[in-house]
C-alpha cells in the first residue's frame, strides 16, 4: 500500500525497494541496453545501496535511471510522500503547499518536483480511441478577467483572452484534454478526429465549430442547446465533461490561483491522470503514475519551457 501515512514510514532503502518492486514487476531490466538476466546486485562496501551490474553491457545502474527520479538529490522517501500527495488530491495541490508539506529548502525544489510527477502522469503515445458515446466541450483557464482601460467588463467565454482547452471524455471511460490556440472548427474537429474512434457517437452543445463532424462517424453528432436553456434531451448532455471541467477550474482557483499557458498542458495532464483513474483507490493510482517513470527523465531545464 501506498497511502501517504504508510510511505512516510519507510526507510530509504525501503523507499527505493518499494520502487523497484513496481517500475521492475518482472525483476531488474537494464535501462541501457534492455536486458533482463545475467544482472548482478553490487553489495561490496565501495558500492552505494541500489547499484546492478549490466553483465551485457557492462554499465552500472540502479532503478532511477532514465525516470523523472534520475539525479535527483531528493530522498526517494519524499517522492514517494510526493507521488501520494499529487495522486490523491481530488483539486490538485500546490507547489509552495509541498514545500511546507515536504519540508523543502526552496519553492523551487517544489515546483520542479510537481511537474516531473505531473511529467510522469501524462501517457504518450495514447492507447486506442475513445469509443462510444464521447462529449466533447471547451473552456477558458487562467485568472479572473481584468477589464481593459476604458471598458466596465473584460470579455467573458468565448473571446476572452484566457486560454482556450478542448477535453474529450468516453462515457464510463477516460478523458483527454489539452490546450488549444483557438477555437475554430479546424482546431475542435481535428482534435475530434484525432482522439475518436469512427464508430463513435458525439455530443456537443451548440457551437458553431463543431457543425458538420456528425458525417464522419458512425454515431452521428448530437447538440445540446444551451443557449435555450437546454442541458439534457434524453440521453444528449455534456454534463460529464463539463463536470472534469469543473474540477480543473477548482484545482486552478482553489489550489494553484494562476497557471501560465506555457505549462497549462501539464495540469491537463494531472487532471485527466487522476480522472481516468477515479474507480482506483489512492494507493493504486499512486502505483500507476510511479510505473510511468519509466522512459521520461526529465531535466530542469524542460519544466523551464525548452522542448
Amino acid at each position: 500500500m501506498l497511502t501517504l501515512n504508510q510511505v512516510s514510514a519507510l526507510t530509504e532503502d525501503e523507499a527505493r525497494e518499494t520502487i523497484e518492486r513496481i517500475v521492475w514487476p518482472n525483476g531488474p531490466v537494464c535501462p541501457h541496453c534492455g536486458a533482463t538476466e545475467n544482472l548482478t546486485r553490487l553489495q561490496g562496501k565501495a558500492h552505494r545501496p541500489g547499484v546492478f551490474q549490466c553483465n551485457n553491457c557492462h554499465d552500472q545502474f540502479t532503478v532511477t535511471v532514465n525516470t523523472i527520479f534520475e539525479d535527483s538529490h531528493i530522498p526517494l522517501r519524499k517522492w514517494l510522500m510526493a507521488f501520494a500527495l499529487l495522486c490523491s488530491a481530488k483539486k490538485g495541490i500546490s507547489a509552495l503547499q509541498l514545500q511546507r508539506e515536504l519540508e523543502f529548502g526552496s519553492y523551487r525544489t517544489a515546483w520542479h518536483m510537481a511537474h516531473r510527477i505531473r511529467h510522469a502522469m501524462s501517457k504518450e503515445p495514447l492507447a486506442g480511441l475513445l469509443r462510444g458515446t464521447v462529449e466533447v466541450d471547451e473552456t477558458y483557464v487562467g485568472g479572473k478577467p481584468r477589464p481593459e482601460a476604458g471598458t466596465p467588463k473584460a470579455k467573458r467565454g468565448r473571446g476572452t483572452k484566457k486560454t482556450p482547452v478542448v477535453a474529450l471524455v468516453e462515457r464510463g471511460g477516460n478523458v483527454r484534454s489539452r490546450k488549444i490556440d483557438r477555437v475554430d472548427g479546424a482546431t475542435l474537429k481535428g482534435a475530434i478526429r484525432e482522439n475518436v474512434d469512427r464508430s463513435a457517437r458525439i455530443m456537443t452543445d451548440e457551437w458553431a465549430a463543431y457543425h458538420g463532424i456528425g458525417a464522419e462517424f458512425a454515431g452521428g453528432h448530437e447538440v445540446v442547446t444551451h443557449s435555450a436553456g437546454e442541458y439534457a434531451r434524453g440521453d444528449a448532455t455534456t454534463n460529464t465533461v463539463e463536470s472534469y471541467f469543473a474540477l480543473l477550474k477548482r484545482g486552478v482557483m482553489g489550489s494553484f490561483h494562476h497557471i501560465s499557458k506555457q505549462h497549462l498542458d501539464r495540469y491537463c495532464d494531472e487532471f485527466s491522470f487522476r480522472w481516468n483513474h477515479r474507480s482506483t483507490t489512492d494507493s493504486e493510482r499512486t502505483e500507476v503514475a510511479i510505473r510511468q517513470t519509466k522512459g521520461k527523465r526529465l531535466s530542469y531545464k524542460q519544466p523551464m519551457g525548452q522542448p
